[in-house]
């Protein structure tokens, strides 16, 4: 066997996989530090002043969250300043969802000190001062959503449409894009040309508009032409009542296609649409762990001036520990997620699976094999992949590879092994 390495390819190869708005995170971060810290010393300074324990308290709690903020904003911009230190391999990229699992951990421990003295208060109820907790509480609440405006109102969850073609039904898997359908205008009918979402891939699918519009599959073809000119054909196979491509569509779902049908052809373009569709390889962990922080600030913050104002009015004491354990399992149920997901990134898993099958289809499509495939995130919205290929074809070489991959978005780095037989030397 025989062997030829590629180098990567990227924007200058200067291995900067930052997110897209990692400045504007970063200050928007600091800025939600200030507040945090003017509002402590306020808390703390008049606590003291007036002798309130329960206003000292509350700052001392709004201390900690400053802290967690702290990891998050100390994380921005170490990552930026290192951005071209050569010591880090694959960049800085990473270190926001570093910072995403250690603030996760302390979130963490938060929810089982509230749960704890929750549990406490219920065995040993203690004495309520109603007329000063009611209005921190209050203030807190203010606090807390301020900072979530601050912070932009960031989302970790995107709902994505899908919207399902009349006169078929779907598997488990498979998705039409509502903002992903052509129509096709020939002569004997219309047609929807649509794409699919067929487990981890994507497919072309023609659907007639009445069952009694019937298409020849031998006879209907999809060129794709991405816009760096890359051009793929798809055959298509009949499933009863629409046809439906043979291979999967790689990445990105931005070309032209040229449909052909017995009656001619038909030019129809489909964009991507990245912020309606919910990744995991693009997301910022670390401003979502600050997020979630103060998000969490609100939900206590709530449940406390529910439970103190039920404990007032009816005289209820247990309702305050009841809103300190809802409060802990809320909190544990955003901690648990931010955990899971910074440590498969953390840990190299592939967090794109659906890329993986499309850069496979993209290579064996062209006649070879994939011996070998990795991909993991190193940053937001960055991937980096490791492709070994096995080819009979001898003026392929890493560089021609490296041109049928291009066409992904967000494949920002890529390393490319080519392995021939000896006999084909």
């Amino acid at each position: 066997m025989s062997k030829s390495q590629g180098a990567a390819f990227s924007a200058g190869h200067d291995h900067i996989f930052l997110g897209a708005a990692h400045e504007q995170n970063e200050r928007r971060t600091w800025a939600v530090i200030t507040l945090c810290s003017a509002m402590m010393l306020a808390e703390i300074a008049g606590g003291n002043m007036f002798g309130s324990l329960a206003l000292v308290a509350d700052g001392m709690h709004m201390s900690t969250h400053a802290g967690a903020m702290l990891i998050a904003a100390l994380a921005y911009t170490y990552a930026r300043k290192h951005v071209a230190d050569p010591r880090f391999v694959f960049g800085t990229g990473k270190l926001g969802d570093l910072a995403g699992f250690t603030s996760a951990i302390a979130l963490a421990m938060v929810a089982v000190i509230i749960g704890y003295e929750a549990m406490l208060r219920f065995l040993s109820p203690v004495t309520i001062h109603f007329e000063e907790a009611i209005p921190i509480a209050a203030v807190g609440l203010i606090v807390n959503t301020a900072s979530v405006w601050l912070l932009g109102g960031y989302h970790h969850g995107h709902e994505h449409n899908y919207a399902h073609s009349a006169g078929h039904s779907h598997g488990k898997g498979e998705h039409a894009r509502e903002d992903e359908a052509r129509m096709i205008f020939a002569p004997s009918g219309t047609l929807t040309v649509s794409l699919f979402e067929d487990g981890v891939t994507s497919v072309f699918r023609i659907t007639p508009s009445t069952e009694q519009l019937r298409l020849d599959p031998s006879a209907v073809s999809v060129t794709a032409i991405w816009p760096d000119g890359t051009r793929q054909v798809f055959a298509f196979a009949d499933h009863g009542g629409y046809l439906q491509s043979k291979g999967g569509i790689p990445e990105p779902h931005a070309f032209k296609a040229i449909v052909r049908v017995p009656e001619g052809e038909h030019a129809v373009e489909f964009d991507e649409h990245d912020a309606d569709v919910p990744n995991v390889a693009t997301r910022d962990h670390n401003i979502r762990s600050a997020y979630i922080h103060v998000v969490a600030d609100v939900a206590v913050s709530v449940l406390a001036i529910i439970g103190l104002v039920l404990a007032r009015a009816f005289d209820w004491l247990w309702m305050d520990p009841l809103a300190g354990i809802l409060g802990a399992l809320v909190i544990a149920n955003w901690s648990y997620g931010l955990i899971r997901d910074t440590g498969s990134i953390l840990l190299d898993m592939n967090p794109d699976r659906r890329m993986a099958e499309n850069v496979r289809h993209a290579i064996e499509d062209h006649g070879d094999q994939v011996i070998d495939l990795h991909i993991w995130r190193v940053g937001p919205g960055h991937m980096s992949a490791v492709v070994s290929v096995a080819t009979r074809e001898s003026q392929r070489d890493s560089r021609f590879y490296h041109a049928v991959l291009k066409r992904f978005k967000g494949l920002s780095h890529l390393t490319v092994e080519v392995q021939r037989p000896r006999e084909a030397n």
